[in-house]
Parts: structure tokens; C-alpha cells; sequence
């Protein structure tokens, strides 16, 4: 991963993705408080104002046009939403379809997730192709990442050893304490305890990244073509927002692709 710079706005993007692409932090926005300062979250307490001038100048830094932007109504299930622009929905304005994870290949369509401590996955497709997928704990062990890579093949004829992913900042291994309902759906999906760490008294500590790279390549997704960030949200909140410190008081970040024409 690399990070990229376009005026105030930052962003982390993979090098062997060479369509417009990138995964947002919290830096270069106008919000302000808890919200400071690119906070992404359209339904929360911040002016309405702030967060369209963030989504502009995210959108504009990374090249991509604001007012065909397709978003989701994120729910933590494997639903994927085969995208084109009638899905187009202005901020504001109701999301009329539940997915978790999106899918196209219309160009200058960017597609778009939210997450804050939940994986942010990016797929591409040399053949024409992209996805974007928010990988909560309960979206992963139901191989979410392995359903879009299956979808995109299935749709535009993507083959799996052709695609490039990247893993975008979440809450990481040295952070992600949880309880026995993780640990158990991790090893329904891997079959096994791959990945996860037992502390004791029903606590386990759990490496989301390693699960959804060790999914993509049981999806046929190469492990040389899976590039994953180290950052993990908890250790820096400073940059990222992070549901589990801030208990919630937060706003988002994106992750968010799209085909060139």
C-alpha cells in the first residue's frame, strides 16, 4: 500500500490497482468536534453542509465524479448489489436496497463503502470490472469477499486469478477482542481455528485480515495479487475513525473504486 496526497486530502491506495481508488482517513474535512475532520457519515449529528463538502472534496482529490456516486445501506450480510446508474442516489436522500457489498462494470461509476474498525475490501478486474465490500465480522464468516469475487464472474466473467484486492486499514489482531460468537463463526467458514487466538474465559482475539486474504484465496484470488495494510484503526484513531475507542461517537471513512472509461 501506498499513501497518496491531492491537496488536504489523503488516502492509501494499492499498487496493483491502476484504476481511481483509495481508502479515506480522517484528514483534510471541514467537520468539526467529535466529526473532525473528513467524517463520510451521511446519517449522524454533523451539519449537512460539512459532510457534503467532504464527500466533494474526497470524490475530486481521487479524480471521481460526485454526482454519480452509488452507496449502500450497509446491514452486516453478504447481500451484493449488482450496480449501474440507476442506482445513483443523491446524499440525503433514501437508499432504496441493502447490500454490504457492490459491484459494476460501468465506467465512471464510482462505487463506495463505510467503515470504521470493519474491513474495507476493493477488488479489480484487468477484463473491466471492480467491487467494494464492507467486511463486517458477521459479512466475513459468511465469505462475503469469496460471494463478490464468485458474482463478479458470474456477471462480467471475471476470473478469479486475474483479480487484484486490497485490504484497507480495520481494527487488527492486536485489538480485536471478542467473544465466543466470532471465534465460532471464523472457524464455521475456514473450518478450523486459523486466525484466531483463544485468551481464555470465552475471550479470543481475532486477525480479520488473515481471514478474509485466506477466503479470497479460497476463492481463487492469487495471494500475490492481495495487498492488505497494516494500519489498524484502534492504535490509530488519530487517523482513522474507530468505533470501539471512540464507543460510537465517530463518523467514516470510505473506501471506494471505479472503472475509467
Amino acid at each position: 500500500m501506498i499513501e497518496k496526497r491531492n491537496g488536504n486530502i489523503s488516502w492509501l491506495a494499492s499498487e496493483g490497482i491502476p484504476v481511481p481508488h483509495g481508502f479515506t482517513n480522517r484528514y483534510g474535512g471541514v467537520s468539526g468536534g467529535i466529526y473532525d475532520s473528513l467524517n463520510l457519515r451521511v446519517h449522524s449529528e454533523d451539519d449537512p453542509a460539512n459532510v457534503r463538502e467532504n464527500f466533494r472534496r474526497a470524490l475530486t482529490a481521487l479524480g471521481m465524479p460526485v454526482d454519480r456516486l452509488v452507496r449502500s445501506q450497509q446491514v452486516h450480510r453478504d447481500d451484493i448489489l449488482i450496480a449501474d446508474e440507476s442506482d445513483i442516489v443523491p446524499l440525503y436522500r433514501e437508499i432504496p436496497y441493502d447490500a454490504d457489498g457492490l459491484i459494476t462494470n460501468v465506467p465512471n461509476l464510482p462505487l463506495m463503502i463505510f467503515t470504521a474498525d470493519c474491513l474495507p475490501l476493493l477488488l479489480y478486474d484487468p477484463a473491466g470490472a471492480v467491487g467494494a465490500v464492507h467486511c463486517g465480522w458477521r459479512s466475513t464468516v459468511m465469505n462475503i469477499a469469496g460471494k463478490a469475487v464468485r458474482m463478479m464472474g458470474e456477471q462480467y466473467g471475471t476470473r478469479p486469478e486475474n483479480v487484484k484486492a486490497a485490504i484497507g486499514a480495520c481494527i487488527s489482531k492486536c485489538c480485536f477482542e471478542t467473544g465466543e460468537d466470532v471465534a465460532e463463526g471464523v472457524r464455521a467458514v475456514l473450518g478450523g481455528d486459523d486466525y484466531v487466538e483463544a485468551l481464555g474465559s470465552g475471550k479470543y482475539m481475532v486477525d480479520l485480515k488473515g481471514v478474509v486474504r485466506e477466503l479470497l484465496i479460497r476463492s481463487g484470488v492469487k495471494p500475490e495479487n492481495i495487498d492488505i495494510t497494516d494500519e489498524c484503526t484502534v492504535c490509530r484513531h488519530d487517523k482513522y475513525w474507530s468505533h470501539r475507542f471512540t464507543k460510537g461517537q465517530r463518523g467514516l471513512q470510505a473506501a471506494v473504486i471505479m472503472l475509467e472509461r
